[in-house]
C-alpha cells in the first residue's frame, strides 16, 4: 500500500480532508469504473492513464457501488467544475460537463502521487493505493487558459505536440495556440497550395542563438504538418477538452509564403522571386502587398484551415507589419487612396478587418496580437470586424484598449509571460533572452490589473503563457523554458485570487516539491529550482545581453 501525494497544483477553490482516515483504496483486483452518461470518454482517458500507470483493469461496475469509481454531470455545476469525493471506499467525480469531469480525473491523479502519471506500473503487480477521506470542490477562474507553442522557428514533430496536449490536461489548462506560419517556415499543408509546404516548409541553414550571434546551424530544417496530422493533434486534444486555435500569420511574418508564392509580396518595390524561407531571427521588412490575389489566397488558405479547426477562433497575427514596402510600392498607395485611408496603419487595419469580417460570415472569430488596433484609433470599435478579440502582449495597453472597444481580450504580456525569455539572471542560463521572469514573477502575474474596470474585467477571457522558439531548437529546450513556470501559470489561470489580492507563493513552492516529481514521471525536462544541469546550459551561444550587460550592436 502506498500513501496518496500531497500538494494539488492548481490549488482547488476548497478541500477539505480527514488525512487520518483512508476514504478508498484502488486495488488491482477490485476496483471497478462507472461511467454516467456523457462520460464515456473520460473513462477511457482514466482507463488509458490512472489504469496503465497503476496496473488498473477497471471493469465496468455500477454507479455509486463500493471500491467503484463512479464519473456523472450535474447541471447544476459550472461546466468546467467538479466536486471529487472519496468516503466509504468510494471514489466519485462529478463534472458540470464532461470537461469538469476530466479536471476531477486529474486531480484524482495527483492524490495517488507521481506514480500515476507514468504509462506503466513501477510498483508490484498487487499494489493497492490509498487516498485519504475527502472532498475537493473546484472550478477555473477563466475561460482561456492556454498555452501557445511556436512551432514555425523551430517545427516540433507532432508526438512532441501530444506530449504538450497532456501536459495542458494534467495543468487543467484548455487552449492551444499553435503559431503554424512565419518567416522561418509554414507547417501546415494547403492542398491548393502545395508550394506552401514544398518550399515554405524548410529552410537552409538557421541561426543559432540571437540574431546578433555569429553562429549558425548549416543544417537544413523544416517539416510540416499534413491535414491528416492535424485533424488528429486536433481529436487528440477534444478528448482532453483542449481546444487548438490554428496561427496564421499576416500581413507580415509571412517570408515563407512571399518565398513559395512571390505575387503574394510587394513585386514593384522588392524582387520577391529571389526572397528564400529566412534563416535568422528578428522583424522581416517582407510583407503581403494588400492586393485582391493577396486577399483571394489566403481566404482560400483559410477554406482549408476552417476545415481542420473546429473551434471558434482563428488567430491572424497581425503583429511586427513593418510599412516600409508599403510606402515605397505604388500599388499599396493606390489601394490606400481608392480604400479613402489615412496612412499604412489605416491599410493593415483594412487587411485585417477584412478577414474579421470574412471569418464571421463563416461563424468563427478573429483573434490577433495586439497591432491589431493599429489603425483604429477614434473609432469606437477599435477598427476591429465585430466579435473580433485580441491578444494582448506588448503590456496590458492593448488588452484594455480592446475591451474599452467593446472585444473580448486574452491576456499574455511578454513582459510576464514569455516562456522562451530567461528565468534566473545567472550566467548559466541557455541562450538567454528577454525579461528575468522566475517561477515566482510568474506565480505573481494577474490577468486582470487593479485599472480595469468591471466591465473591462468581464471582456477578459483569459490568459495563455507563449514559448516562442527562435533560440529552442527541440523539445527538451521547450521543455527546459516551460516547466516550472507554466506551473505556476496554471494556478494563476484556474485557482480563485485569494484576498488580498495576493498569492503566498512560500506556499505555493512548498506544493511544488510533490509536483517536480510529476514532472519527473512524465518525462519534463524542467528547469530545477538550484539551476540548470550541465547539459542543459549552452556556453558561447549568444542571447540577448543580461540586464546591465553592455548592449548588443
Amino acid at each position: 500500500m502506498t500513501d496518496n501525494a500531497v500538494g494539488l497544483i492548481p490549488a482547488p477553490r476548497r478541500i477539505r480532508t480527514r488525512p487520518d482516515r483512508t476514504g478508498a483504496r484502488l486495488d488491482p483486483s477490485l476496483t471497478a469504473l462507472a461511467a454516467g452518461p456523457g462520460t464515456e470518454g473520460v473513462a477511457r482517458l482514466l482507463r488509458a492513464t490512472l489504469g496503465q500507470a497503476l496496473a488498473l483493469s477497471l471493469p465496468d461496475g455500477e454507479p455509486g457501488a463500493r471500491d467503484t469509481i463512479t464519473l456523472r454531470t450535474d447541471p447544476a455545476l459550472k461546466p468546467e467544475g467538479y466536486r471529487l469525493t472519496v468516503a466509504g471506499r468510494r471514489v466519485e467525480v462529478v463534472g458540470g460537463a464532461a470537461a469538469g469531469v476530466l479536471w476531477g480525473v486529474q486531480t484524482l491523479r495527483q492524490l495517488l502521487g507521481p506514480e500515476a502519471f507514468r504509462r506503466a506500473p513501477v510498483k508490484s503487480a498487487d499494489t493497492t493505493w490509498a487516498i485519504a477521506e475527502q472532498t475537493v470542490e473546484d472550478a477555473p477562474r477563466f475561460a482561456w487558459r492556454g498555452l501557445m507553442l511556436d512551432v514555425a522557428r523551430h517545427f516540433m514533430p507532432k508526438d512532441g505536440v501530444f506530449a504538450y496536449i497532456d501536459l495542458l490536461a494534467a495543468h487543467k489548462l484548455n487552449v492551444l495556440h499553435l503559431h503554424l506560419t512565419d518567416d522561418q517556415g509554414w507547417r501546415i499543408e494547403i492542398r491548393r497550395y502545395p508550394r506552401l509546404t514544398g518550399t515554405g516548409g524548410w529552410r537552409e541553414r538557421t541561426k543559432l542563438g540571437h540574431r546578433a550571434s555569429p553562429l549558425w546551424d548549416e543544417r537544413p530544417h523544416g517539416g510540416y504538418y499534413t491535414q491528416d496530422d492535424i485533424r488528429e493533434i486536433v481529436a487528440y486534444a477534444a478528448e482532453r477538452h483542449i481546444t487548438v486555435v490554428p496561427e496564421i500569420d499576416i500581413p507580415g511574418h509571412a517570408q515563407a509564403a512571399i518565398a513559395a508564392y512571390p505575387e503574394l509580396g510587394n513585386a514593384d518595390v522588392i524582387d520577391t522571386a529571389s526572397l528564400g524561407v529566412w534563416t535568422t531571427w528578428g522583424i522581416n521588412p517582407n510583407v503581403l502587398s494588400p492586393t485582391d490575389t493577396t486577399l483571394r489566397f489566403f481566404e482560400n488558405v483559410l477554406e482549408e484551415v476552417l476545415e481542420l479547426f473546429p473551434g471558434t477562433f482563428v488567430h491572424l497575427g497581425g503583429d511586427e507589419c513593418p510599412k516600409e514596402q508599403w510606402k515605397a510600392s505604388p500599388a499599396a498607395q493606390e489601394r490606400i487612396r481608392a480604400l479613402g485611408l489615412a496612412d499604412e496603419d489605416a491599410l493593415q487595419s483594412w487587411f485585417i478587418r477584412h478577414f474579421g469580417r470574412w471569418l464571421g460570415e463563416r461563424g468563427r472569430r478573429l483573434i490577433g496580437w495586439d497591432e491589431i488596433l493599429d489603425g483604429g484609433a477614434g473609432s469606437a470599435d477599435g477598427g476591429l470586424a465585430p466579435g473580433s478579440a485580441v491578444a494582448s502582449w506588448r503590456g496590458y495597453a492593448g488588452g484594455l484598449a480592446a475591451a474599452r472597444a467593446g472585444h473580448d481580450v486574452v491576456i499574455c504580456p511578454e513582459q510576464q509571460v514569455y516562456f522562451d525569455h530567461r528565468q534566473d539572471p545567472g550566467t548559466d542560463e541557455p541562450v538567454p533572452i528577454g525579461y528575468v521572469r522566475t517561477l515566482e514573477d510568474v506565480y505573481r502575474f494577474d490577468p486582470v490589473p487593479p485599472d480595469f474596470t468591471a466591465s473591462e474585467a468581464e471582456r477578459v477571457l483569459g490568459a495563455q503563457a507563449n514559448v516562442w522558439t527562435e533560440v529552442l531548437e527541440d523539445r527538451r529546450r521547450v521543455d527546459y523554458q516551460t516547466f516550472p513556470r507554466l506551473a505556476a501559470f496554471a494556478e494563476v489561470v484556474w485557482s480563485p485570487l485569494p484576498p488580498p489580492s495576493t498569492r503566498d507563493f512560500a506556499e505555493f513552492n512548498g506544493r511544488m516539491e510533490a509536483h517536480y516529481a510529476r514532472l519527473d514521471a512524465l518525462g519534463v525536462s524542467y528547469r530545477p529550482p538550484a539551476g540548470p544541469r550541465p547539459w542543459q546550459r549552452r556556453p558561447g551561444v549568444l542571447g540577448r545581453p543580461l540586464e546591465g550587460s553592455p548592449p548588443i550592436v
